[in-house]
């Protein structure tokens, strides 16, 4: 009896170890031919220590220079050029604020950062050599850093963007989304289109990955250096975000007196505090450097002058669980769930856009948007004067107040970065049965080519939508050349009427090989594209996709095209360059022609310039991640990551998607298993000290 007690206990205990050996074997990472891990895993812990380790192979030397200048200690490690960074962290507070975040943060959001730094640490101590002696000083990581990092971005780049750009200049963001309803669809499922711009470098870079826990599969992108996914899709359902005209941040000028600031006509004194920063000499050393810092009941004070304080005021500062709305979103099943995740109001920015395996299709105006006592936009988008209490708002609108549309009649939805009422054509929202500061009122001619190209096609395959995403037919071409060539007729301009040989044969896109896109590219800048006086019909919001129309003044059009095309024959000796010959795209040491151009003259594929020489421009930012999405029986997707899922300057995914961005072209989002197992390079199977490749 005792023996075959005995034996019984061996074979449990067998059993056991045999059972955790393969639980353990589960989690590995397969790495496929363009860089993208898929990542397998059984517990929430072992998937974001896999997801931390995955980025910092990819992405080590970036995360480590993000993550010290989000500390505000960039001036500490890496010199004087980091100093006014390291002021505005200190100066915004997010030191103390992220404190606060890690005691009050929901406990899974504390176990999915702690599992993603741990892994981050884990390489860092496997691969030291891919570490740059520079930046080692920023290891070890903290669960800290990710709140600290997300802070920044979020804040300074997105929410508070444009208010600190009145004192020091950030980038221009935008983006594009899609939902194709079943109505509108030749398939009859769902499709999505997934597609931001942004820089394409340091903070704004996105990483791509494919996470699978416990059998749930989920696939997407997020920035560099934060866990999960914050556009993505599963088996179910899908979503994106674009930037929206939101105005959650204000800035309000203060006029100071006596030592503080007028407050209602009188005197209020300043919260004052100091923060000391280090700075590290060219020797070495370091030299101590306090800063005051001075607060108001606005907020923060982020620029002073001799008479006058600037004070930002920011929405969000209360929302720690950011990260975990993302993770409730990509692990719904359906529209309820996902719709509950969205009612967490974690996210203080962008729309969503949404579409599902069960057809159904929705647009959020998504953020969070303060109740304020002035009802009119233009009150609220500006810097806001003088001292008065009944400005500085305490309280923001519910879920239920946001502008939003689920399966509209038209079958589709669309934004461009345009504000919510024109995200159906005809518009479904009422701007008259919202605050007047919820959004502003406009189209540009980028929303505008976004919605001409669904309203034209009644029944969209998936390769139309590729096609759709990947265009770059300008609208503004479209609207203007008619009335371009009735003038250019009626004058007496030689060199106007050479021009419009060219403009004549031109295919009106932005493609590289398109021979007029130069010629109309400098003549639009040169016209001023956003100016709604040089047009004869103003826009408005009853015609929303076909106004402004016409030229105000046709004559200083001559001129300016006349002016244009000396300035071209001067530079090239003709007027019709290739536009790839001249647009450029320059990264990582490839030199390749580019597509695309800024979206201001309703360019779909957006491709904006970052630097130029005499002879070149060079694409700075724009289509960084793209998708698109069928959700039929089993999903269909087409991706992108255009400048490549690592930065690592050893990498071979440095760059390496560049190719198909000039090409314009997509390639398949590896998603079943049977397709990662098809297009595995390597695999890296978790031990209890990281991960180590599989033989």
């Amino acid at each position: 009896m005792k023996t075959k007690l005995f034996f019984t206990l061996i074979l449990v205990s067998f059993l056991s170890s045999a059972r955790a050996q393969v639980e353990k074997a589960a989690t590995q990472i397969a790495w496929d031919t363009w860089g993208v891990p898929h990542i397998t895993a059984n517990t929430v812990e072992e998937l974001f220590f896999a997801q931390g380790w995955a980025q910092m192979h990819n992405h080590a030397n970036l995360i480590l220079k993000l993550y010290g200048g989000s500390r505000g200690k960039g001036a500490e490690y890496w010199g004087q050029k980091e100093f006014n960074n390291d002021m505005l962290v200190h100066t915004l507070g997010f030191d103390e604020l992220a404190d606060e975040w890690g005691k009050s943060q929901d406990p899974e959001v504390k176990i999915m950062y702690t599992s993603f730094i741990k892994g981050m640490n884990a390489y860092a101590k496997a691969y030291p050599k891919a570490i740059d002696k520079q930046n080692k000083v920023v290891l070890p990581l903290t669960e800290k850093d990710v709140n600290m990092h997300s802070m920044y971005v979020i804040f300074t780049r997105f929410i508070a963007g444009n208010d600190l750009g009145r004192v020091q200049q950030w980038p221009n963001l935008g983006s594009n989304a899609y939902a194709v309803g079943p109505s509108r669809s030749a398939s009859g499922n769902a499709m999505l289109v997934q597609n931001p711009h942004l820089p394409w470098w340091k903070e704004f870079l996105f990483f791509e990955s494919h996470l699978n826990l416990k059998g749930k599969n989920m696939y997407g992108s997020t920035l560099v250096g934060l866990p999960g996914i914050a556009i993505g899709f599963n088996e179910n359902l899908g979503w994106s975000h674009t930037n929206n005209p939101i105005d959650n941040a204000d800035t309000y000028e203060l006029e100071l007196t006596k030592g503080g600031y007028l407050l209602d006509g009188k005197q209020k004194a300043f919260e004052t505090s100091s923060k000391t920063i280090k700075i590290k000499q060219e020797d070495g050393t370091m030299v101590d450097q306090e800063i005051p810092m001075l607060r108001t009941v606005h907020g923060p004070v982020v620029n002073k002058t001799e008479n006058k304080v600037l004070a930002l005021r920011m929405v969000g500062l209360d929302k720690p669980n950011m990260l975990l709305q993302w993770w409730k979103m990509i692990n719904s099943d359906n529209f309820n769930e996902f719709e509950s995740a969205l009612q967490m109001a974690q996210i203080p920015f962008w729309n969503v856009m949404y579409a599902d395996k069960t057809g159904n299709i929705f647009y959020l105006f998504n953020g969070l948007v303060p109740k304020r006592t002035e009802d009119a936009w233009s009150y609220w988008d500006r810097i806001i004067p003088g001292g008065k209490s009944a400005d500085v708002w305490t309280e923001v609108h519910k879920y239920a107040d946001l502008p939003m549309i689920k399966n509209p009649t038209n079958g589709w939805l669309q934004n461009a970065n345009d504000p919510p009422w024109t995200s159906t054509i005809p518009m479904s929202l009422n701007p008259d049965d919202f605050p007047g500061y919820m959004a502003p009122q406009s189209m540009s001619f980028r929303p505008q080519r976004s919605a001409r190209m669904l309203i034209e096609d009644e029944s969209i395959t998936f390769d139309e939508l590729v096609d759709y995403k990947l265009s770059t037919r300008l609208e503004f071409a479209d609207r203007i050349l008619d009335d371009l060539f009735t003038a250019i007729d009626a004058s007496d301009s030689e060199l106007a009427k050479k021009a419009k040989v060219v403009l004549e044969n031109w295919d009106r896109t932005a493609d590289a090989d398109s021979k007029g896109m130069l010629l109309f590219y400098s003549w639009a800048r040169k016209f001023n594209v956003w100016n709604n006086a040089n047009y004869k019909e103003k826009w408005t919001l009853d015609k929303p996709n076909t106004t402004p129309d016409g030229i105000a003044n046709p004559k200083r059009a001559i001129q300016l095209l006349e002016k244009t095309v000396q300035e071209l024959e001067a530079k090239f000796g003709s007027l019709d360059i290739a536009w790839g010959n001249y647009y450029r795209i320059n990264y990582n040491g490839k030199n390749l022609p580019a597509n695309g151009s800024d979206g201001s003259m309703g360019v779909f594929r957006v491709a904006w310039p970052g630097g130029a020489t005499d002879d070149n421009m060079f694409v700075g930012g724009g289509d960084s991640w793209v998708g698109v999405i069928e959700f039929g029986d089993a999903v269909k997707a087409k991706v992108l990551l255009s400048y490549g899922n690592a930065t690592q300057k050893d990498s071979p995914h440095n760059g390496d998607q560049l190719e198909l961005f000039s090409k314009k072209e997509l390639r398949d989002a590896w998603f079943t298993k049977a397709e990662v197992t098809s297009n595995t390079k390597r695999i890296e199977v978790m031990t209890d000290n990281g991960f180590q490749e599989k033989k």
